[in-house]
């Protein structure tokens, strides 16, 4: 499979849903076990054959089909820009921020230096208002901070009699 679709969405975007499967190009999720709803992740093609510039995410009913998708461009994510740079490939030059698929050349991984951050992020916005509460986000670690200091006394309670 010329795109690697399986590494990119398991080994680096890392989708937590347990209950999901790569088909083709196309990455399929139930977030929520036994509902009717389903998630849907595709290259997102551009005018030129075999080039992607995005992922487009998809929600599906079982039975009324696609409810809502959005597209998520690697541009607006940042996912290329430090290859981009390393190239000296710009906005203006063809092939920035997009990724080609080669079918003569199966070892070549057509998103490699890709940064998903961005993406990942975009994404567990989209399934947190689709699939509330499904999205495993680990908590943050505790960083060493300052120490605590005991806050000071209160000042002692005064007579009601004034002394000079």
């Amino acid at each position: 499979m010329a795109l690697h679709t399986r590494a990119f969405f398991t080994q680096h975007l890392k989708l937590p849903f347990a209950e999901a499967a790569v088909v083709g190009n196309t990455y399929y999720a139930t977030p929520t076990p036994g509902g009717l709803l389903r998630l849907r992740i595709d290259f997102a093609r551009t005018i030129r054959a075999h080039e992607y510039d995005g992922l487009r995410l998809a929600t599906l009913h079982q039975d009324r089909g696609e409810l809502d998708a959005v597209t998520l461009r690697f541009e607006d994510h940042k996912t290329f820009d430090h290859r981009d740079a390393i190239q000296g490939c710009g906005p203006t030059h063809s092939g920035y921020a997009t990724f080609h698929e080669f079918h003569d050349r199966p070892d070549w991984v057509p998103w490699e230096g890709a940064l998903t951050n961005g993406l990942r992020a975009a994404i567990e916005q989209y399934t947190s208002v689709w699939f509330p509460g499904t999205w495993q986000t680990p908590t943050p670690p505790s960083t060493p901070g300052r120490t605590a200091r005991k806050p000071p006394s209160p000042p002692a309670p005064r007579s009601g009699s004034r002394s000079r």
